[in-house]
């Protein structure tokens, strides 16, 4: 097996060649400038190709069984990458949290990918694979669902984001200020009023205030679960935070977190379903370490993809793997994960 890392100079980018290294899988490095890739890791083949030449990012990825993109912003140059995997008969991953990206590409290369026996799953991070594999879980608890909340928790987490993670919210800052889009009623709108202003995280003291945000699993989700509404909310002081990004502030960052600052760190993804007859399911995931984790679900989905398979196409997670065994799977490193029905805490105006 080998995988081809695109974006290998970045925060992100270094942990996945690292977790690829650490597995005993064979890597190629690919980008424009060959001398930063070889000096991100030395030793490790290296391979010249930038995303305004189709045709040599696709000889590239030629040889290789996978492809990991780890280079954004996505919405800038993802697309290029998508391409050329495709064209080279690669199956494709990526880390992107970019809500509005990641409906671009399975809305723009969900024909293709199946014409070319390639299956693409873009969206593969701590957040958009963890939420869209629980929502799967705790939707198929109270079917047919009527409506199914999203929320992402970061307030435990002690690493502060990546020069990255910062650059890709500031090229889609009008979508994480905006609230992004919400699933209803068949579609996707950006003007749909929060059902919920407050959710009681795990391990919390009682509701906090949520809003709005543009979380990959609302694009994802409605794919795989039939529900006339899904939306994604974090805690109001992460949509401060990325509303103040600027392009000073991205410059004033590190390149990302030092490794003490990353384990100390926590992140939560939870996926709240209400049935049409009021039955209510949660669903919880936890793990430690945002960018290690990352690096570990990025890996293991392109490993799936080349030595199970999945049906071609543009898929979500959930579509494309098995949700209990990849659960499972991330529980062996450091993860944990669980699914209730019962009473689900309810602030918003709720469906008519």
């Amino acid at each position: 097996m080998k995988i081809a890392v695109y974006g290998a100079n970045g925060y992100t980018g270094r942990l996945v060649v690292a977790e690829l290294a650490r597995r005993g899988i064979d890597l190629v490095l690919v980008g424009r400038d060959i001398e930063r890739l070889r000096k991100a890791a030395a030793g490790t083949e290296a391979r010249a190709a930038g995303v305004d030449d189709t045709a040599a990012l696709a000889g590239a990825f030629h040889d290789c069984d996978a492809v990991i993109n780890c280079a954004g912003p996505f919405s800038v140059s993802g697309e290029a990458v998508v391409r050329a995997a495709i064209r080279a008969g690669r199956h494709y991953v990526d880390i992107s949290g970019e809500q509005l990206y990641l409906k671009r590409i399975h809305d723009t290369f969900a024909q293709e990918a199946t014409n070319a026996g390639v299956t693409v799953v873009p969206g593969v991070n701590d957040d958009g694979l963890p939420s869209d594999l629980i929502a799967h879980l705790a939707a198929r608890r109270v079917s047919p669902v009527a409506e199914l909340v999203i929320a992402l928790d970061l307030a435990r987490s002690g690493a502060a984001p990546s020069r990255g993670t910062l650059r890709s919210a500031l090229a889609n800052i009008g979508t994480f200020t905006g609230g992004g889009l919400t699933y209803r009623d068949g579609d996707w709108r950006p003007d749909v009023p929060a059902l919920r202003t407050s959710i009681a995280f795990p391990a919390g003291t009682g509701p906090a205030p949520v809003a709005r945000f543009p979380l990959p699993g609302v694009v994802t989700v409605p794919r795989h679960v039939s529900a006339r509404h899904v939306e994604g909310v974090v805690r109001t002081e992460l949509v401060a935070a990325f509303s103040a990004v600027t392009p000073e502030v991205v410059d004033s960052v590190p390149d990302g977190p030092s490794e003490d600052g990353r384990r100390a760190g926590r992140w939560t993804v939870m996926a709240e379903a209400t049935g049409q007859d009021g039955r209510s399911a949660r669903g919880v995931v936890s793990g430690p370490d945002t960018y290690g984790s990352t690096a570990v679900i990025a890996v293991e989905s392109a490993r799936r993809l080349v030595a199970g398979g999945a049906e071609p196409g543009v898929l979500a997670p959930a579509q494309a793997y098995d949700p209990i065994g990849f659960l499972d799977f991330l529980t062996e490193h450091g993860a944990t994960w669980a699914v209730e029905v019962g009473p689900a805490p309810r602030t918003g105006p709720g469906l008519t």
